[in-house]
């Protein structure tokens, strides 16, 4: 059973039942999933949680009711990988990594996906549908061909080709916008009212939608033996991710399910698009979009909706929000696939020298634990390591060649 009771408004707290609503009438503000968590008291324990399926769903009673079983792909239960070689690296004590590139698509995207359209199929939508920098189209286009809708996609024209072709390989309608995805999700917004079928897993169901980012946080507690870390490093493009997780955290705190004190959030932008970063250092309270120019496609959003509650749960932790450049992502990526077997899409490059520039300004502590989350897949974003990350040599098929060639590479690592 879920413990969701309905809708509620972020800024003035009135309530609506669980339908297809995503902004406040008196407001206009956003709404978000409200729950029961009194009632869920002593019934959603650490026991009921172990006993269910080793996906995201084990956390059912605390996510969106997805009607008679959810549309579920397998997401979840990602690995929390302890990273020893690459603490040694950034000289820190105990540094774990949230490897969500082993979701169904590759990405976080699919805990998402799976809850909006759980909660589009139980409210009777009939085409899945959304706004994408890449990962998300994706996952709609999987889970919606798992369950035998048609899908409705809606992308930059200039993504990465390796995401455009992951998305229209699911058999759905991909719209290639030219645009950046600010322009992608104003088409978006006017389409929802042309087409009241269509599930806009980001728009007319963004309150449902960003409920499946909570259950990193519950992972992350329970594979942690049902304790919280310190500190956690989370990407940054609308700002949902990091005020869900932060959400998550406080709903098994207020469950009496994990205890101690709540951690504290960090957040991860690329300097090409670091409109909330930028927000966070100036100690502005209003997100002024920018014009994204960096190859981190997928944290590229100008105008990010929850900017403002990124900054306010940021402060209110006493955290920081990096932000790097170029070159810092293609160097983490490479520095994380090196020390640890993780191969990263750009986000994660973000993520991990975001990490690495607050550990050297001393906003983060190198001796309590931290927790990054990997939140996409390195094969989603080929195109920007292809030229770099080839063969060492290419020689004749013969002994000399390869001693010669080996002679040569051990010079040059040991150089």
């Amino acid at each position: 059973m879920s413990f969701a009771i309905g809708l509620i408004c972020r800024e003035c707290g009135e309530t609506y039942p669980s339908e297809a609503r995503y902004s406040c009438d008196f407001c206009f503000g956003p709404l978000e999933v409200a729950y029961d968590l009194e009632a869920a008291k002593g019934v959603v324990t650490r026991a009921s949680i172990e006993a269910g399926p080793l996906s995201m769903w084990r956390y059912a009673a605390l996510l969106p009711d997805p009607g008679e079983a959810p549309v579920d792909l397998g997401a979840g239960w990602t690995p929390l990988r302890r990273a020893t070689r690459l603490a040694e690296v950034l000289g820190v004590k105990e540094l774990w990594l949230k490897d969500d590139t082993r979701n169904p698509t590759g990405s976080f995207k699919d805990r998402v996906v799976s809850v909006a359209l759980s909660s589009a199929r139980r409210l009777g939508f009939t085409t899945a549908a959304c706004a994408s920098t890449g990962n998300l189209a994706t996952s709609v286009a999987a889970h919606a061909a798992f369950i035998g809708w048609p899908s409705v996609t809606i992308i930059p024209s200039d993504l990465e080709r390796s995401k455009i072709a992951m998305t229209a390989i699911f058999g759905g309608t991909v719209l290639g916008v030219e645009g950046n995805y600010d322009d992608v999700n104003r088409l978006c917004v006017e389409l929802v009212a042309e087409h009241p079928d269509w599930a806009f897993a980001n728009v007319n169901l963004r309150p449902y939608y960003a409920e499946g980012s909570k259950t990193l946080a519950f992972e992350i507690a329970e594979q942690l033996g049902w304790r919280a870390p310190r500190q956690v490093v989370v990407p940054i493009a609308s700002g949902s991710q990091l005020t869900k997780v932060a959400k998550g955290f406080n709903q098994l705190f207020e469950l009496g399910l994990i205890e101690g004190d709540a951690p504290i959030l960090y957040g991860a932008q690329a300097t090409g698009c670091s409109p909330v970063a930028t927000a966070f250092a100036e100690g502005a309270d209003v997100v002024t979009p920018q014009r994204p120019n960096t190859i981190a496609r997928s944290l590229a959003i100008g105008n990010p909706a929850d900017g403002p509650y990124v900054l306010d749960e940021v402060r209110s932790g006493g955290g920081d929000i990096g932000s790097v450049s170029d070159d810092e992502i293609l160097e983490c990526i490479a520095l994380l696939a090196s020390t640890e077997g993780v191969f990263a899409e750009t986000a994660g490059g973000v993520t991990i020298a975001s990490l690495r520039q607050m550990i050297r300004r001393g906003t983060i502590d190198p001796n309590e634990s931290i927790v990054a989350i990997i939140s996409g897949h390195g094969l989603k974003t080929l195109d920007v390591i292809a030229d770099t990350a080839t063969v060492t040599a290419t020689i004749s098929p013969s002994l000399a060649a390869a001693e010669d060639a080996l002679r040569v590479s051990q010079l040059v690592a040991a150089s």
